[in-house]
Formats: C-alpha cells, structure tokens, sequence
C-alpha cells in the first residue's frame, strides 16, 4: 500500500504494519516506500532527557556536538532516543511518561508512524534515578556464577522494559589486558573464558526480558598501550583471535545478542569502526550475527577527528556504513545530510543504507513497534492516568526488595577473602578501629556508570536515589555491642595525611583495626577509576599506603578492606595484614556483604577475578603470560602477582581427592572424562569453586602456560562430600595456528582442577591422537561438570 494512503486512512494496514506477514516482507515494503532522507532518518539517534514533569523529552546538549531541532528531524523520522532515562536525574514513573508522550510524538510525525528505539546504559544495573545498583562486572566475574548474574541482568531488563527502553549498552566483554586502564570495574576479569561465560548470562539475561543486549567494545579496547583510554591498541592477530574475540563470539552463538557495538581502538592502523573485516567479514559472514551494529558515541566522527581516515563528515559516514556500523549514535551527526547528500551525489551506494536499515526495520518489527496495536505507553503505567502526572510521582519502584535481594546475594558471592591468619571471622571484638576513606562514604561501593557517580554528581542536591548504608553503619549494626571509632585518616587522593596521628591511636586503642581504602568511581578525572582515569602504576591512590603502613605499625591486628574499581598492590600488607577482603564495587548493598564477611555470618566463596600485583609498576601482565612472560633471572621485573587469578579463601577446609581418567589417550576429534571428590573438611558449610586449566606443554605457537577451560561452583554442608564428573572436549584444546585457522594439534595436554591458577590440586596427563583438526566458530566451548553425592 503506498505510503501516502495509509497515512490518510490509518484504519488501512499496510504491509508493513501487518504482524501475520513475514518480517522479510514487511521491511522490504517498507524501505520501497521510503525516500532517502526517511532511510538514513532511521540510521541515527538523538540524546535525549525526560522530563521530570512527564513533559516530552528535551534533546541534551552535549559539548561535544550542536544542538539539535526535533522539529525538523521528526517528519523524516528517527531511529534511536539515546539515554532518556540516563541524563538527568527524573522520577521513574514520569520519566517514562515523558518518554511516552515523546514516542506518541515521534510516531505521529512520520508518514510511516515509526516510534524510536530507545536506549540506555546497565552496566551495573539501569542507569536510571532510583534504579538498584548492583555490583560492577569485576564482581560478577569475583562470583564465579553465571546464574546468579543471568538472574540479575533479567532483573534490569524487566526494570528497563517496563518503562519503555528497548536496548540496553551491555554487557561489556572485553578481557583485560593492563590493570592500569580505568575502565578494569567495567570487565569482567583478565580470562577470555570468564568473561565469555559471565557475559554470555548477562546477555541471556537481559534478552530474555526483551531488551536487545549489545556487546562492548568489539574489539580489543582494553588492549590499548600503557593502559590508555582511547589509545592504539597493540595487538597481532592470534592475540586477537584466541584473547580478545571468544567472549563476542560466546555470547552472540550462545547468548542471542541482537546488537554490538564498536570500539574506539584502532589495531594496527585500522580503526574499528572502519574496519570491514572484522564489523562485516568476521562478525556476519564467519559467525553468521544478524543484528545491529551500533557506534559507540561519536565513534563515527572520530574517523575524521581522532583516526584521520575520513576527509569529512560524509567520508566518515560512508567508511563506517561500508564497514558495518548500522546506526551513529549518540546523536545525528555523519548519519544525516552528510550521509544523505553524499548517497545523492553517488559517492556513497544506496545499497549500502539499505543493507543498513533493513537490520533496524527487522529489529524495530522484532519489538513491536510497528505492529498496529504499538501503544507508546509503557506496562509500568497501565492503569495510570496520564494527563495527572503528579499523581504518577513514586508509583514506580526500580528498586524492589527482590532487587534489593538479588543484589545482596552477588555481592556476598563476590566478596574475596585473599588473606587471613585467623582473625577472621571478628570474634566478638569490643574495640574496633575503623580507619580511612571509604569506611564512611555513601558512594564507595558504586562504579562508574552507577546513575549517582556518572549522572548525580552533576547534580548537587539531588538525593541519590536508592539506600546507600556505609560500611561504619552497617558494620554497627553488625557488631551491636562493639564500640566502633572512626577516623577517616586521609582521602582518596588528596594525599593529605593531617589525619594520619589520630589514626594511629585509634588503632593502638582498638581490639582489631579495620582500614578501608580503595578507589572513587568517576569519569575523565572525576575518579581513581573509571572511563578515562587511568592510572600511572597501581599503587593505592593518594597517601592510602602511607596510611596503611602506619596502621601495620600500630601494633594491633589490621584487617585490610579494600572497596575498588581495580587491583593494587598493596605493599607490606600482603605479608603484614591479619586479613585482607578485597571488593570491587559491590554495589548498594555491598557493605551488608563485607559486614558478613568480616562477622563470619557470610562465609567468602568470591574468586579473584584478575590478579593482584605483588609490585605497583609490573603491568602489563595477565596470568594468560607464555613462559617468556614469567619472572626469570634476566630480568630485574618480577610480573609474579601477590594473589593469583582465581585465589580466594573460605571459612572452611575442602579437600580433593580420588581423580580418575576414563582414557588418557582421545583423538583430535574426541572428549576426556575426568572425576574427583571435593569434601567439606571444615566445621562449617561452604562453597568451593572448581576451576580447570589447561597446559599445553609443546605447540606449534607460543601458548600461554596456561589457561581457564571450565569453572563450577560446589556448595557443602561439613563433612558432606560430592563427586564431580568433568568432560572436556579435545576443542578446548585449539588456539589459532600459523596459517591463521583455530587447530587442535594432537600431543600431550596437562589438565589441571585447581583452587586459583597457581595453587593445581589435581593433574590429569593425558595425549591427543591422530591428524591435527581444524575447527571454526561451532566448535564445542565448554567442558561439562555434573555433580553427585559421593559414595562412601
């Protein structure tokens, strides 16, 4: 049906429009009755905030980009509404009316009645005023728990969905490569296999609520130099291939992620967002994904104004359309006339914006938003009157008290006992010391891009939001009938130790000291962590080494409690602590889970997600290292961390035992069954974490000495016993070869079930046989744990 007469008899159901039809030939009538301006309209998006009013949404001026005119841009359409709910700080419930009414807008204004996609930020929970704030993907990797974090990441769609945002910029998957980098609270750890399986439930997750997950940065942000924001990245092809892609690769084939977005990195020269070899060659040809590829903000531009590939706008917005990149956001800026005059003139193939927007249109109709029965307004204002919107303020709640819950329970799992000499768990202590900078600040447990840290901040005045106990109050209530002194001693980073003798004293006046240090979440300079503040060496901020030294002098036992964005290497103290608990943004919660820890009512199953250095100044280094990597006698720099990858303590004993090996001999092609008994030896229930590492002892590449290929969590009551059956697929086994395919060599493997990545408790020798195998992106990925009650 043409687009003008459906326009005048709206009661006509265009093709279109017609949710019986297939989606194939819904948006191949659409874009046939569509003219230029109305596609490219689609291939953009406005940065938007809501109204506290529940008026429409106003566009935000951002300082980097002009100001834009709704008026002239809707009658053409418009493809995205960038951030309405993460701008400014907005009642939830009059948010989402102000989105809705922007939506009715929008729809109305276009001769198709196509509302926008919008989206928003969930890092670490929707980044919306009022919203619960989870912990930070350091944490979700600490847990060592796919299910508990697909749980939460349907938590935030749900929250998400309900007030009428369709696309959340999540999860991020990149590896980390240098603990420097600012953006570390962001990942979920230092192993591609971690990350890819952690990922993979957020994205589960969150689609499994309706929310299109988008995977970022694709690919290799975190492998910047020096640990650099927005710096090259130094990276050759196998590093990319067996480090920095599996965990896309994971959670597109396994996790249904329907968009990706770009990084700003460029590798060897190539910038991503130009790079058709990866955006298009790899990501839809090899791995088959179908979605959207979105640009990270203003990544388009960058082609012109930070890569210096593109000569001008249009030259930048054909490069990234023949690259791949569907949709420029945060705002129209390439995507517009650039686009538009240069696809008129013929330096840009409509081919190209078509390809495009047929990816949009299918998502668009994936999400009902042109069915004939779309209605802008959102569930969470069903039986709501929309023209009182007084009478809406509060009726939204973004922070359940399942929510509440859900977030306690990853932040108690995430919570990593490195140290202990016994004085944990508090025996009833009557003096406590509690001593430094994050012991009484609200925000010490939230990341970058929790709402208050990367949007209130901006806002004095503002209340937060959400609860926000600190750690002197909840470890008050912990410990009812202790006296607990607080001093603060020294700031973050002021480097100001005028505190410094009162510390000291409360300390020598205490049962037990408590020193609680760590990071300010912020962005470009507004923090110790975060999106652009990264940092020289991984020394503690300011003076808070200082501080800790003079506390370990005091003579009372110091218990070490770190509430961070990143690892440090924390000096005498690795030796000197009575205790060390190490937690990384854990969230609104966070503090009731380090309470617990330290009171013993929680016992610590958290794994150390990325290591702790022994020295502030040995980055770059990862576990991942090959044997050139290690410390050696030729080198003055030991890389050796303090606490390994996968470290961590209980307040119970496990022992390993009885291991078996069905063959020690399988073809390339094959599988090997291992089993062992975990038995809880202690005196109180706990949970053990099996993790599997494979070594590689002779290839035809240089592999790292070892690697993660599996993981379970085993929780027993004392004495209660478990057998664990594990297969491993000889594909964990392949890495790419030199001709630059994935092969599975046959040869000897070592097989390691460990408690971190240096502390193996049980090794199977077994060999590959027979003609070395190559194998593609539907190779197997996981090795298969089961667990049954032990036989006597």
């Amino acid at each position: 049906m043409n687009a003008d007469v459906a326009a005048e008899n709206p009661s006509a159901l265009s093709l279109w429009n017609d949710p019986t039809a297939p989606v194939s030939a819904r948006v191949d009538a659409l874009i046939a009755a569509m003219t230029l301006e109305e596609k490219t309209a689609q291939l953009f998006g406005v940065w938007v905030g809501a109204s506290d009013e529940g008026g429409e949404v106003a566009p935000h001026q951002h300082e980097m980009e002009e100001a834009v005119d709704l008026d002239a841009l809707l009658p053409t359409g418009l493809g995205q509404l960038t951030r309405p709910f993460g701008t400014v700080p907005v009642d939830p419930a009059l948010g989402a009316l102000s989105l809705a009414r922007t939506q009715a807008r929008i729809a109305a204004s276009n001769r198709f009645r196509i509302p926008a996609l919008a989206h928003d930020e969930c890092l670490a929970g929707f980044a919306a005023w009022g919203a619960t704030a989870y912990p930070v993907p350091l944490s979700w990797g600490a847990a060592f728990d796919p299910d508990v974090i697909r749980r939460m990441a349907a938590a935030i769609g749900r929250d998400m969905r309900s007030v009428g945002v369709h696309q959340g910029l999540a999860p991020v998957l990149d590896v980390v490569r240098d603990a420097r980098w600012g953006r570390v609270e962001e990942t979920i750890g230092e192993d591609p296999y971690l990350v890819g399986t952690i990922g993979t439930a957020y994205v589960q997750g969150l689609e499994s609520a309706g929310i299109v997950a988008t995977l970022k940065h694709f690919a290799g942000y975190s492998a910047s130099r020096a640990g650099r924001n927005l710096a090259p990245a130094s990276m050759g092809p196998r590093e990319r291939a067996d480090v920095v892609l599996p965990p896309f690769e994971m959670a597109i084939r396994e996790g249904g992620a329907r968009s990706v977005m770009n990084a700003y990195t460029d590798t060897d020269g190539v910038p991503s967002a130009a790079d058709e070899s990866l955006l298009t060659g790899l990501l839809r040809d090899t791995w088959g994904f179908d979605g959207t590829v979105v640009a990270d903000y203003f990544a388009v531009a960058f082609l012109t104004l930070l890569h210096g590939v593109a000569a001008d706008w249009a030259d930048a917005a054909g490069t990234a359309l023949h690259a791949g990149i569907d949709v420029e956001l945060p705002n129209v800026k390439t995507y517009g006339a650039p686009l538009t005059e240069a696809v008129a003139d013929g330096r840009v193939p409509e081919e190209l914006v078509d390809r495009a927007l047929r990816r949009v249109l299918t998502q668009k109709i994936a999400l009902g938003l042109l069915d004939p029965d779309w209605d802008a307004l959102p569930a969470a204002l069903d039986g709501t009157d929309p023209d009182d919107p007084e009478a809406l303020r509060g009726r939204v709640d973004l922070d359940s008290p399942e929510n509440r819950a859900l977030a306690r329970t990853l932040a108690e799992e995430a919570v990593v006992l490195l140290g202990n000499d016994g004085t944990l768990p508090l025996a009833r202590p009557r003096r406590i010391a509690l001593i430094g900078p994050n012991a009484d600040e609200p925000t010490a447990v939230l990341g970058c891009y929790s709402f208050p840290q990367h949007i209130g901040v901006r806002h004095p005045g503002t209340p937060l939001g959400i609860s926000l106990p600190t750690l002197r109050e909840t470890l008050t209530a912990e410990f009812p009938d202790a006296d607990v002194t607080y001093v603060r001693g020294t700031g973050v980073d002021d480097g100001d130790l005028s505190g410094l003798d009162e510390a000291v004293r409360a300390a020598r006046e205490a049962d037990v000291t408590l020193a609680a240090l760590g990071d300010r979440a912020g962005l470009f300079g507004r923090g110790t962590s975060g999106e652009g503040c990264d940092a020289e060496t991984l020394d503690l901020p300011g003076a808070q080494q200082g501080l800790l030294d003079a506390l370990l002098d005091a003579g009372t036992p110091v218990v070490t409690v770190l509430l961070a964005g990143r690892p440090y290497a924390l000096g005498r103290a690795v030796t000197e602590s009575a205790a060390i608990v190490q937690s990384f943004f854990p969230g609104e919660e966070g503090t009731h889970a380090i309470a617990g820890v330290l009171s013993g009512r929680v016992n610590p199953s958290g794994r150390l997600p990325i290591g702790v250095p022994r020295t502030p100044g040995s980055q770059p280094s990862t576990y991942l290292g090959a044997r050139l990597a290690q410390a050696s006698e030729v080198s003055d720099v030991d890389p050796t961390p303090a606490f390994p990858f996968g470290h961590g303590l209980s307040y119970t004993r496990f022992d390993w035992t009885d291991l078996t090996l069905d063959a020690d001999e399988a073809p390339t092609d094959g599988e090997f069954t291992l089993a062992l008994t975990v038995r809880n030896a202690g005196e109180r229930s706990g949970t053990e974490v099996i993790q599997l590492y494979l070594h590689d002892p002779v290839a035809s590449v240089v592999q790292p000495v070892q690697r993660l290929v599996g993981y379970t969590r085993v929780t027993l009551e004392p004495g209660e016993a478990r057998r664990l059956t594990v297969t491993v697929p000889a594909d964990l086994a392949s890495f790419t070869g030199r001709d630059g395919r994935r092969v599975v060599e046959p040869g000897a493997l070592d097989l390691r079930l460990a408690a971190s990545s240096a502390d193996a408790r049980l090794t199977a020798r077994v060999v590959l046989t027979g003609e070395e195998r190559h194998v593609d992106h539907a190779r197997r990925l996981h090795a298969t744990f089961v667990q049954k009650p032990a036989t006597a």
